[in-house]
Formats: structure tokens, sequence, C-alpha cells
């Protein structure tokens, strides 16, 4: 979920409608125009998480009081809801105020909204719902993630490690995982060779959170996962690690197997241009050489630092290329750097560095100019 500018459209008029249709057919006699006019009120103007609290709120003027209620007609909607429409692999962002409103207004009755969470998070993942419970319920909770890791559905599965992400993002950070990931790895280790994609890939952004605070505790983790690991595993392991690389953690470069001290000639680093136009590419050239007679595998990524609005300089890596190094080997490597206005970066006119990165270390740095116009 990275653009919720453009994502805020689709809690739109069409959304607003859809929900009418399914509560209608739960709730007899549902006033579906009045309905589709209070929550149209005002919605436009919103951005997408104030859609989904203002649908919330519209919800709660129709449902019952009694959570109970409300919880009987959330689950009766599933069977009239139309999951042919969903255009994205964690549902229909239609539903997302549904599943929501139950962690707002079923707080109290954890029992009865755990079940509601875990038979609509097929309609739009429960990730974000099911936090709120882990803060307050968090024995009863805990459990039933344990039990969901078994389940038979896989998007039921995939909430028992998505909707304990320490660091999920859009959500509220949870705290008592980012002190002891302990309890979350008897969760992942159930579904590290989960027969579905969609759920090791969670598993994998799951210990990729966990990383960041705890890098040595999923380091031994990953090392007792590659024993005789699968084809599938290993990607899980490279996916979870992907941070701890571009940190040039030297232990996850290891464990991936790329060597630990590279010996390795840079022959040059060049710009093409050292002049760049918002919009535009920064070309990158570099050339390397081996200095050993063995095979090196090794990780290629680049630093870029950006010029901040006080003038000082924030970095981030970015990949390049994972090659395989003959003894004596030349290699020539190119890169287009795309420097395009996007929506979580801003860019500032100034002097910028790019610094190439070889597993983890830095072998040289070019400074280019960034100009807005």
């Amino acid at each position: 979920m990275e653009n919720s500018l453009l994502m805020k459209h689709l809690l739109g008029a069409d959304a607003v409608v859809t929900l009418s249709r399914a509560l209608s057919c739960v709730i007899e006699n549902f006033p579906q125009e009045q309905f589709v006019t209070d929550a149209m009120a005002g919605l436009e103007v919103l951005e997408l998480k104030q859609r989904v609290a203002h649908l919330i709120h519209i919800l709660a003027d129709y449902l019952p009081e009694d959570f109970s209620q409300a919880a009987a007609i959330l689950l009766a909607v599933k069977q009239y809801w139309d999951v042919s429409d969903q255009g994205e692999p964690w549902g229909s962002f239609t539903a997302w105020p549904l599943i929501d409103y139950v962690a707002v207004y079923g707080l109290d009755q954890p029992k009865t909204a755990l079940k509601v969470l875990k038979t609509l998070t097929p309609l739009f993942s429960s990730e974000f719902a099911i936090r709120p419970f882990i803060d307050l319920h968090y024995g009863i909770t805990y459990q039933q993630l344990m039990l969901w890791a078994t389940d038979s559905d896989e998007h039921v599965r995939r909430l028992a490690s998505e909707g304990s992400r320490p660091r999920l993002p859009w959500a509220k950070r949870l705290t008592q995982f980012c002190d002891n990931p302990d309890p979350i790895f008897a969760i992942l280790e159930q579904l590290k060779d989960d027969a579905s994609l969609y759920v090791r890939k969670s598993v994998a952004n799951n210990l990729n959170d966990i990383a960041k605070d705890h890098p040595t505790k999923v380091i031994k983790l990953c090392q007792s996962w590659s024993v005789d690991a699968s084809t599938e595993r290993q990607w899980l392991i490279r996916h979870a690690l992907r941070t701890l690389v571009k940190a040039g953690h030297q232990d996850a470069f290891i464990l991936l197997g790329y060597c630990k001290n590279p010996q390795v000639k840079l022959s040059q680093l060049k710009l093409i241009e050292t002049s760049v136009v918002l919009g535009n590419f920064l070309e990158i050239e570099a050339s390397l050489q081996s200095e050993s007679l063995k095979i090196q595998k090794l990780v290629i990524d680049y630093r870029i630092h950006h010029v901040k609005a006080n003038g000082s300089r924030t970095s981030k890596v970015f990949k390049w290329k994972n090659i395989t190094l003959h003894g004596q080997q030349t290699i020539a490597l190119s890169k287009r750097h795309p420097f395009k206005t996007i929506t979580t970066r801003k860019y500032y006119a100034g002097a910028h560095v790019v610094e190439l990165l070889i597993n983890g270390v830095s072998y040289a740095s070019a400074e280019f100019e960034l100009r807005l116009v």
C-alpha cells in the first residue's frame, strides 16, 4: 500500500454504494439512499485513512449499538460480498471500514470481535484492526494468532503474520514486539514453509521489521532456517534480510553466501552527467576487477545522499546488481537512477552524492548537482 493519494479514490462513491447494497442484503428495510447521502457528505475532501475513519463513524449510526448484534450483521455480510471485484491481492478497499469498525466498537468483546476479523479478512486484510486487540487483550489474541497460523485459508494464515508485524506500515507500532520479538518467532516458525507465496512474503516482511530492532536474533533464526532449506525458504531468507544487506550487516552477507572480504579493485566510478534536472536520470558507470583467483559473489548497491531543506544530507541505499565475479575477471556496470517527483520524497536542489557499496562496504563516491528546473 504505497500511494495513498491514489488509493483514497478506492473509497469513493462506488465503494459507498457497494457498502450500502451489502448491508441492505442483511438489514431489513435498510435506508440505502440515506446511508449513501450521509457517507458521501464531506468524503471527497478526505485522505485515505480519514475516509476510513469517516465511514466507520457513519456505520456506527446505522449498525446496532450492541456490538454482538452488529457482529452478527458483519458476519452475514460476507456471503453477499462480490469477491470478483477485488483488484488487489489483499482484497477490496470497500471492506476496510467494515473491518476497522470492529477495532473501534468491538474492543470490549474480544472473542466475538476476533471471530469477525477472521471471517472478514479475505475481503480486506484485518492486519490493522487486529493490533488494538494485541495491545489490550494479548492473551486471547495471541492464542488466536497461533491457531490462525495453521488455518486452511491463506488469508487467515497471512493475518497471523502480517497482523503481528512490529512495524507494519500505516499502523501503530507494536512496542511489546519491538522490545521482545520471541512470541512472533513461534508464529513464523509455523509459516516459514507455507504453500502460499502470499503468506511467505508476509513472514519475510515480518522478519525484516524485527531485524531493524534485533538484527542478531533475526540472523540467528535465519541461520537455523537455512539448513536444508528449500528454494522457497531460501528466497524468504533473502527477502527477510534485505534491510540488513542494505545496512551493510556483514553476518547477513555471509549467511547469504556472499564474500566476507571481497578482493576487488574498483577501476572506475563515473557519472555521465554531473548535473541532473528533476525528472531526468542520473547515469552511473562502474568497472570492477577481481584480484582473486576464486569466484566471488558480490552485492553491488549504491547510496544516494540527498540534500535536505536545511542543507544537510540524508541517505538511502538502492539496489544495483548481484553478481558472480570469476577469478581475475573485469566487469563493467551501468545504472540509470530516476529523479522523478514522488509523494514519498521531496527533492531539494544542491550538491548530492552517490556512493558505491560492495557487500555493504563503501568503495567510492562522486558528487553531482540536482537542479529542480
